[in-house]
């Protein structure tokens, strides 16, 4: 401790330039713990740092490994300046590093004094005070920041040598303590305590007069250079010293000044200033105001404790300040405030004890005069508080262990604490009301925005839209917010809309946020949470980059990352707990957008192009294997067609009952569309159209019908771009039936003429029969029944000589449905009841549903109406159960169209409401075409102006 000097053996080395000296300095100051390279910049060049201060900082570090390791490779780290995150951290141990050394000594003694054993504990004290030579930092750097740093591992002198003085004079050895103390006294030359221990120690070594001199020399500086007297520890030393009173008598433990006389509470104001531009957060003020409210409900037995969480840059601690401004007048012992720097982990996070240290600082104890243990504090600290009404604002807390022991001692006091993590134990064994911050909606953002803009030229010049933009590519985050506000405010010339081209380019957008200079900017922030994790869940944030916008399942993060699930769910776990992965109802996580911009940076830094590769493709075989399986379970005409096998670690889901395939599809709907736009976009990991073929059932029976054709032209042009015919045929009569639901029907027709060739042409004869079964669909809906009974019976054809019975059954239904467009309806009858026989022996749900209505429609034309109805409301009910709201909703339909035609209203009208609330759930209330028809029903069950 003292001037920075190197030795290597009995060498001792020349550590450099001023400036590099001053970075090694700073580096064993906070030795063990991780520093960032923006740490540094403010520390060693303060507020005004040059652009280059990085490139200085690394080329320091170099020149410093080399020098202490003269044999290192290039480019390696070493033993001992050791890269972290996007710092460095010193590492040494007692045997290398005075500072060290003395820490370690210094809690040595204090072990020794709970033991009972003060004169082992002088030793340890003795050994400690003898590293320290010399003030820390030797004016090393200029800036402030710098400059408490240091001034804080002479603090740690000072401390240790006023607890040896009182160890050494209750083993009555003071003057074993002398020479510390004078060095200490001569370091803090204003240092009040420092000087009152001294005066007190020679007094009691006997040497009043040179006790007498320290006092007068000290009293004569303080007027000299601050104008005022002596504080009342140095004057009860003069007293001491005056009258011997410094001598103790036998079996006296502390006649060091200090802790026996009473200390006054004083009434501290320490919030910080109110943000003059709060706009928002009615919810959250609301539950607030009723929780401070409640606080006067009789039967109160602690304190009121608030604990806020949310994700970095969200407005926690703007919110925590701004109410308690508002609500400080309650509170007549005053207000506390404390940054316990959790979100910067646990090696630079405040200690509990040092966070004790200085609320008591705060309540009025004096600085000597504050207990050495722990316990001790804690023991002071809640009889200062006891039955005040004191707010106190916990911010940036890393967890409940941290907060736990400052809880003040009273029930008429209030805690408010801000965290990233949930502190679920706060809530659990402290009683404290978990508020949750999420991000302000548009509105709120939009005005956050705009009122920080306001009177700038930009303002003026931007379009909602513009700014609406701006506020959904910062996720509505207000601190991201809030600096483009200042970054405009700055530069008058820069327009909102070259701002909103910047986050436009998501490989570069936190780049439209500039930090440093004490200015927290996103990236910071998020880096923060991220240098916490452990490698597995760093690891997974990093790929979680590749997700699809929607949302990611944990099961879809095994096959992501390739690990085992019990692993992924920890790591996720700490993803959410860091409030870098948001947890939604449904079993989905997300990210936000500029985490996820953070995460994709990483991902490109720390992640070889290969295993970003691998990734992707394991996460998009995961979704067409697991989509596969789930089609299969639904049974469709075509037997699915099984993709190739996937790749090590990819561990698909598999549902096993129409339900589970049902409810996969529908939670994953979403996710699956943007694979089938992934898989187009990077080229690789899965074949774009098979995803989209296994999708395309779930699609069409659930009536998302625009999905299903955005689907088709993705994996259409994908197909076509690889020159894959066979996939370009599967697509094109997807994408047939597509247009067909939307009344495009020329158009399909075109799609179904440009895909049979290309199955003619490899012998692809079920695929044939299935378009010539849709050619006769479409047809059909063009009356051009003749033409569409061609088709069909090529289909039957075609089925029966392939000996598939699906086929064959709707071929069948295909038949008789033109036939009985034909006039002809016997033999109509006969093709739908043989369709309904082979159907009831291989249990085709879908096809039942279809052959009942076409069997109602002829029964209605010979008006045997109630066996009609009988057979729509089955044909209802089969769809029903399947899912298959389209079908569901023709059959009712048609049901109240036949009861209506046989002048049955009011059932009629059951029926109407029943397929009116089929077709609300469709995407976009159906189709044009089903408008329609419900329109045409409700003017017919409209009554007679």
């Amino acid at each position: 401790m003292g001037p920075l000097r190197l030795w290597r053996g009995a060498v001792e080395l020349d550590a450099g330039p001023r400036q590099q000296r001053g970075l090694l300095a700073l580096l064993l100051a906070r030795a063990g713990r991780p520093v960032s390279t923006s740490d540094l910049t403010r520390l060693i060049w303060g507020p005004d740092s040059p652009a280059s201060s990085v490139n200085v900082i690394h080329k320091y570090v170099g020149a410093l490994r080399r020098l202490l390791e003269p044999d290192l490779p290039a480019r390696a780290a070493g033993s001992y300046l050791l890269r972290h995150g996007n710092g460095y951290r010193f590492e040494a141990g007692p045997e290398s590093l005075d500072l060290s050394a003395f820490r370690s000594h210094v809690l040595a003694a204090k072990s020794s004094l709970r033991q009972d054993r003060p004169a082992e504990a002088l030793d340890h004290y003795l050994d400690a005070l003898e590293l320290c030579h010399g003030s820390a930092g030797d004016s090393l750097i200029d800036s402030a920041a710098a400059a408490a740093t240091f001034a804080g591992i002479d603090s740690e002198f000072f401390d240790a040598a006023i607890a040896a003085a009182a160890v050494a004079v209750r083993v009555r050895q003071p003057g074993r303590v002398l020479a510390p103390l004078r060095l200490a006294a001569e370091m803090g030359r204003l240092n009040e305590p420092v000087h009152a221990c001294l005066v007190t120690t020679l007094a009691t070594a006997g040497h009043q007069a040179e006790a007498l001199a320290v006092y007068g020399a000290i009293r004569a500086r303080l007027d000299d250079e601050l104008g005022i007297d002596p504080g009342r520890e140095l004057q009860d030393a003069q007293r001491r010293a005056l009258t011997q009173a410094g001598m103790p008598p036998s079996g006296d433990p502390d006649p060091i000044p200090g802790t026996s006389r009473p200390i006054p509470l004083v009434r501290p104001a320490q919030l910080p200033p109110d943000l003059p531009l709060f706009v928002g957060r009615g919810t959250e003020l609301a539950i607030l105001n009723d929780l401070v409210t409640g606080m006067r409900a009789a039967g109160r037995t602690s304190p009121l404790v608030v604990a806020m969480n949310g994700m970095g840059g969200v407005g926690k601690s703007t919110l925590a300040v701004h109410f308690a401004h508002r609500v400080s007048g309650e509170f007549s012992d005053g207000q506390l405030y404390l940054d316990l720097r959790g979100h910067l982990g646990e090696g630079e996070s405040r200690p509990a004890g040092d966070a004790l240290r200085l609320l008591l600082h705060a309540v009025g104890v004096p600085a000597s005069d504050v207990p050495d243990t722990f316990d001790a504090r804690i023991g002071m600290y809640r009889s200062m508080t006891a039955g005040k009404r004191i707010l106190i604002l916990l911010d940036n807390v890393r967890d409940a262990s941290q907060v736990r022991p400052l809880l003040p001692n009273s029930a008429e006091s209030l805690v408010i604490v801000t965290s990233r993590r949930s502190l679920v134990g706060l809530a659990a064994f402290d009683g404290a009301h978990p508020l949750s911050v999420d991000l302000p909606d548009l509105p709120t953002a939009r005005r956050l925005l705009e009122r920080r803009l306001a009177g700038l030229p930009a303002a003026g010049t931007a379009g909602g839209e513009i700014t609406d933009e701006i506020i959904e590519l910062c996720g509505r985050l207000p601190l991201a917010l809030a600096i483009l506000a200042a970054r405009v405010a700055v530069r008058p010339r820069l327009s909102l809309a070259s701002v909103a081209a910047e986050l436009r380019d998501g490989a570069r957008r936190l780049g439209a946020f500039p930090g440093g200079g004490g200015l927290s900017d996103p990236r910071t922030a998020f880096s923060w949470s991220y240098r916490q994790l452990g490698p597995g869940a760093a690891r997974l944030f990093r790929l979680l980059s590749v997700a699809l916008v929607p949302g990611v399942t944990a099961a879809a993060c095994v096959s992501l990352c390739d690990r085992n699930p019990d692993d992924i769910r920890a790591e996720l776990a700490e993803l959410i707990e860091a409030a870098l992965v948001t947890e939604h109802e449904d079993g989905r996580l997300t990210s936000h957008v500029l985490v996820r911009t953070y995460a994709e940076e990483l991902l490109r830094a720390e992640e070889p192009a290969p295993e970003r590769q691998a990734a992707v493709s394991r996460l998009l075989q995961y979704y067409l294997h697991s989509s596969f399986r789930a089609q299969v379970v639904l049974e469709p005409n075509r037997t699915p067609i099984e993709p190739p096998p996937p790749l090590p670690g990819v561990v698909a889901e598999q549902p096993e009952t129409y339900d589970e395939a049902i409810a996969w599809f529908a939670s994953q709907r979403e996710v699956l569309k943007e694979a089938v736009r992934l898989a187009a976009d990077v080229g690789y990991g899965i074949v774009p159209w098979q995803l989209a073929i296994t999708m395309q059932q779930y699609l069409q029976w659930a009536g998302y019908f625009q999905d299903w054709e955005d689907v088709m032209r993705v994996a259409l042009h994908a197909a076509r771009a690889s020159h894959d015919a066979v996939g370009e045929a599967h697509v094109l009569r997807s994408l047939a039936g597509a247009r067909y639901v939307f009344g495009a029907n020329e158009e399909s027709l075109r799609l179904l003429s440009e895909a049979l060739p290309i199955y003619r042409a490899r012998d692809m004869r079920l695929e044939q029969a299935l378009v010539h079964n849709n050619f006769h669909q479409v047809l059909s809906a063009l009356s051009r029944h003749d033409l569409a009974l061609e088709h069909s019976e090529k289909a039957l054809s075609l089925s029966r000589l392939l000996g598939n019975r699906r086929a064959e059954i709707f071929s069948l239904l295909c038949s008789g449905t033109s036939l009985a467009g034909l006039g002809r309806v016997e033999e109509s009858a006969r093709a739908l009841h043989e369709a309904l026989d082979l159907n009831q022996q291989f249990g085709r749900g879908r096809e039942e549903s279809e052959i009942r209505s076409a069997i109602a429609h002829n029964l209605a034309e010979s008006g045997r109406v109630d066996e009609a109805v009988e057979q729509l409301e089955l044909s209802a009910e089969t769809a029903r159960r399947l899912g298959d709201r389209p079908l569901q909703f023709d059959a009712l339909r048609q049901m109240a169209e036949v009861l209506i035609t046989s002048g049955e209203i009011p059932a009629a009208q059951r029926v109407f409401e029943r397929a009116g609330a089929v077709l609300a759930g469709l995407q976009g209330g159906g189709t044009d075409s089903m408008r329609a028809s419900l329109i045409r029903l409700a003017e017919l069950l409209s009554p007679p102006r």
